[in-house]
């Protein structure tokens, strides 16, 4: 599979920082530069199940199958969680998408050891259901 530039940049980022303080900071910067979902879109179809926080995803997909996302948070940390698996999966196709390792990749960060059980929980919901959504994509094609 090929290096996937986007999730090679964010875990060279977060590694680059000094401490978990900082790493949480651009976390969080990275969720601030996401676009806001509108509250139209925050329906129970979008809402996530699982997350402590309120957690919204809206995954589009266009005429070349790749996808889209949007989503919201009421915690900036969640926010900025989201927004690095939006970052990864942007733009993939369902096939791309199941293929990428995304547990390795927030391994090789350590992030499971340095977030709560409950934001790790989350953090595996919004995952799913992307993935969810890529494998359901797939059955529908065949």
């Amino acid at each position: 599979m090929a290096v996937d530039m986007n999730s090679e940049k964010i875990k060279r980022n977060l590694l680059s920082c000094d401490d978990w303080e900082e790493r949480y900071l651009y976390i969080i910067h990275l969720g601030n530069q996401q676009p806001t979902m509108i509250d139209e879109d925050k329906t129970s179809d979008t809402v996530i199940h699982g997350c402590q926080s309120q957690v919204w995803v809206k995954i589009t997909i266009n005429s070349r199958g790749e996808f889209g996302f949007t989503g919201d948070s009421d915690a900036s940390l969640v926010k900025g969680l989201m927004a690095m698996v939006f970052m990864v999966y942007e733009g993939k196709t369902a096939e791309a998408i199941l293929e990428f390792d995304i547990h390795g990749f927030f391994d090789d960060m350590q992030l499971h050891h340095y977030l709560t059980p409950t934001r790790s929980q989350g953090l595996v919901a919004m995952v799913e259901a992307v993935r969810a959504k890529a494998l359901n994509t797939l059955v529908v094609e065949y």
